[in-house]
């Protein structure tokens, strides 16, 4: 059989139709989790950068959109708030129960960072994250828990947490009534601190469904029980690389690994298995072979084109390789942080990174600074001065645009 060819604008081109970076899908049609489900999650350790991923490749959508389809449409709530219609843990009542129509999910998604992720995909998400490799723990010895320890602790944060939405302090109160003093002793080094031993497993928790983050309170985060059963563990696996294939491919089982930091060797025999099975066939792209799902051959003709600003982590600069292609040049050096992709927000151009951008809020103005790495053509210029006014109005804001050099670092 002939192995199909693949270009690198042909996979751009696909890539970027499919979640909406080429144009912007219809609200009526498509919702904030629908493509968060394209994309495979949105990043969301800045809770800013999420809402934008998501509301730019969304026609006419803003961050509300999105922070409505996280809460139901519902205020945070002020207090110790039960979930789902339930009495809290300690049997107070809060705000009001969590809103029973919420589409997105605040949790622990690939990688082990915080993503937004379709509610109903999550069954799918956790299935195929708790069949991963475990990574080498950190911890000394003293810190470890041992997995009676685990079993235990999870079992109780997902108990603590089912009805009601907890603060760390207070969920470290609820985990020490039902297992013991042992699970609050601060052993475990992070921010020039120590934290409860408990912690080293909130991803785990997460990982097995009994644990996602609730509605905020103030400045305080808070945990919740979503409820949700794994689904199939091998089933699940198999179907996230399905998705990523189809998002992100064609791609390697090295590619694959790098997206959710597992050991190359693992991924491998994973594609192999999946290969025998027919799940994934094989295709010549770029300087070497790599995969997509089974029958989805199909590519357009046309290369990408259009301008676009991607914000923090944005999915499609972290998930799509090659890298050397998607930052060509001096947009290794300029955009990428020691080679990891997100820690800028980048200018897009014809689906490669052209430059970085930065932005800087007061009030209901943005300061919008944009950093090409070349000269932009005057159709380029008009298509900045969109995506300057488009990311304002995602934002619900009012946007200055400046063309200079950036001094600012990653994450700045």
């Amino acid at each position: 059989m002939q192995t199909i060819p693949v270009s690198w604008t042909a996979a751009g081109t696909r890539r970027m139709d499919r979640q909406g970076l080429l144009t912007p899908a219809p609200t009526a049609e498509t919702s904030p989790a629908d493509i968060a489900g394209r994309m495979l999650g949105a990043h969301a350790q800045v809770a800013s950068a999420a809402e934008l991923s998501i509301a730019l490749r969304l026609d006419g959508a803003t961050r509300t959109d999105v922070r409505d389809a996280l809460t139901g449409g519902h205020q945070p709530a002020a207090g110790h708030a039960p979930a789902a219609g339930h009495a809290s843990a300690a049997g107070e009542q809060g705000a009001g129960p969590l809103p029973r129509q919420a589409t997105l999910v605040k949790t622990f998604g690939p990688r082990g960072t915080i993503h937004l992720l379709p509610a109903h995909d999550l069954p799918c998400w956790t299935g195929a994250l708790s069949a991963l490799p475990a990574r080498p723990t950190a911890f000394s010895p003293e810190a470890r828990m041992t997995p009676a320890q685990t079993a235990e602790v999870v079992a109780a944060i997902g108990d603590a947490l089912t009805g009601a939405e907890l603060t760390v302090d207070e969920l470290t109160e609820a985990i020490v009534a039902r297992t013991g003093s042992w699970a609050a002793d601060p052993v475990m080094p992070a921010f020039q601190t120590l934290w409860p031993r408990w912690r080293q497993v909130t991803h785990t928790a997460a990982q097995r469904g009994v644990l996602a983050f609730g509605r905020g309170r103030g400045r305080k985060v808070t945990y919740t029980n979503p409820g949700c059963t794994p689904a199939s563990a091998t089933r699940s696996l198999h179907e996230l690389v399905d998705r990523y294939l189809r998002a992100y491919g064609p791609a390697t089982a090295e590619d694959f690994a790098a997206w959710l930091a597992v050991p190359k060797g693992w991924a491998a025999e994973l594609f192999a298995s999946l290969a025998e099975k027919g799940r994934i066939e094989e295709v010549a792209f770029v300087s070497g072979r790599a995969w997509l799902a089974a029958g989805d051959t199909a590519f357009p003709d046309d290369p990408p084109r259009g301008l676009r600003l991607l914000p923090y982590f944005d999915a499609y600069v972290v998930a799509c390789r090659p890298r050397e292609l998607l930052f060509p040049g001096s947009a290794a050096a300029r955009a990428l942080a020691g080679g990891q992709a997100g820690n800028y927000p980048v200018l897009l151009i014809d689906g490669t990174v052209a430059g970085v951008w930065h932005q800087r809020r007061s009030g209901r103005r943005i300061a919008i600074t944009v950093d090409p790495l070349r000269r932009l053509s005057a159709p380029h210029r008009r298509a900045l001065d969109e995506q300057v006014e488009r990311t304002a109005a995602v934002l619900e804001a009012t946007a200055d645009l400046t063309l200079d050099t950036l001094t600012v670092g990653p994450h700045a």
